[in-house]
């Protein structure tokens, strides 16, 4: 499970699959509003994974 936090490296670190300015999105070039994205992508894969580790009341 913990495999899928590699997605959020391969999809930033692959900089010519993104280094453009079209589309854009609410004036954002596609180059930053791509990577804010991946922030609360992240966030959400970071959170599915400890929940996948850490069961409920177990230390």
């Amino acid at each position: 499970m913990w495999i899928i936090l590699l997605l959020p490296f391969i999809g930033l670190l692959w900089v010519p699959f993104y280094n453009q300015a079209e589309p854009s999105l609410l004036g954002f070039p596609f180059f930053y509003w791509y990577q804010l994205l991946w922030i609360p992508v992240t966030a959400f894969l970071t959170w599915l994974v400890f929940r996948h580790y850490h069961k409920g009341g177990e230390e």
